[in-house]
């Protein structure tokens, strides 16, 4: 394996700009970063599904839970619901601002993963059971690819979460409990593996889990470790260049992180799943430098398994999110 470190400083260089749900059009459109006081707005999709403005107050809210979702260049927000009565495998569904739900596609295995809007109109969907997968699906319900995923079924609920359709056509696939993160082509032939094992673990006594992997215009991949309290960023070769423990944090902020965004800054805003303590912040925002810039607190538990950070200082982000 080829070993190679990357400076903070040309990390931070390479993610001005960045895009995702495997996009690398520009966040922003304005040439310059905004000043004054960190602030965001942005939709939290947990057991509580809302958007919250810049101040911290809840501008809009849905009924039910929510694995993952994004704000849609119209306004209307894209949800994978959550298991439920309603929804006893999940569903995909499009609410508008005025709360009218269109059911794009409901779950046929245990859940839906993850949820992503494509460039071309189309849907990309995780869908966990005994025969987990990805699915691209057209607005009206219509499932247009099927891309079989190679990971353990033992736990359909721990097969996978954040995947995304990179640039190439290729997808990136992170599986919890096979320890990897998977990119596979059109066809759900296997193309990479990043291993998550902690080194010297190989018992996986520590839980490195992906939950979230974000590709970076370098090449290199971002990861949350759940239930590590972990994030990384690997090279192209699998070699760790950048980490994020407690160890680096003035308390143990990190709980359970499962979604996360890289902004135009470079810094990325991680979401604590597992942080029930309301005095412990459920999002942080972190530099290359590991310098905590802005958190938000809540007193919901389990209140952001997912995100997308809307805006900058009130500057909308433009185009797709890297999440």
């Amino acid at each position: 394996m080829i070993r190679s470190r990357i400076a903070l400083t040309s990390l931070l260089l390479s993610v001005l700009g960045l895009a995702s749900c495997g996009s690398s059009a520009a966040l922003r459109a304005e040439t310059e970063a905004p000043s004054g006081p960190i602030t965001h707005s942005f939709l939290a999709c947990g057991s509580n599904t809302r958007i919250v403005d810049g101040s911290g107050e809840v501008v809009w809210s849905y009924r039910l839970g929510s694995q993952d979702g994004q704000v849609l260049p119209n306004g209307n927000v894209l949800l994978a619901v959550k298991r439920c009565a309603e929804f006893p495998r999940g569903a995909v569904v499009e609410v508008t601002r005025d709360g009218e739900e269109t059911v794009v596609w409901v779950g046929e295995q245990h859940e839906i993963h993850t949820v992503c809007p494509l460039a071309d109109g189309r849907i990309l969907v995780a869908e966990g059971g005994p025969k987990p997968r990805l699915l691209e699906i057209e607005r009206s319900g219509e499932v247009v690819a099927v891309i079989p995923l190679a990971c353990q079924t033992d736990d359909f609920h721990m097969g996978t979460r954040m995947a995304r359709k990179l640039d190439d056509g290729t997808y990136l696939v992170p599986h919890l409990l096979d320890f990897a993160v998977k990119q596979y082509d059109a066809e759900g032939q296997v193309i990479a593996v990043f291993d998550t094992t902690a080194p010297g673990d190989p018992g996986h006594a520590v839980h490195t889990w992906p939950f979230t992997a974000i590709r970076l215009p370098n090449g290199n991949t971002h990861v949350n470790l759940t239930h590590s309290n972990q994030v990384v960023q690997y090279d192209a070769s699998g070699e760790v260049v950048w980490r994020l423990t407690n160890d680096d944090l003035p308390e143990p902020w990190l709980a359970d992180p499962c979604g996360a965004q890289v902004l135009p800054s470079g810094n990325v805003v991680i979401a604590c799943y597992g942080q029930t303590d309301a005095a412990m912040p459920k999002l942080l925002e972190v530099t290359p430098a590991k310098e905590v810039v802005w958190t938000y607190h809540d007193e919901i538990p389990h209140s952001v398994h997912g995100i997308h950070v809307l805006d900058d200082r009130g500057v909308p982000l433009a185009g797709a999110p890297m999440k």
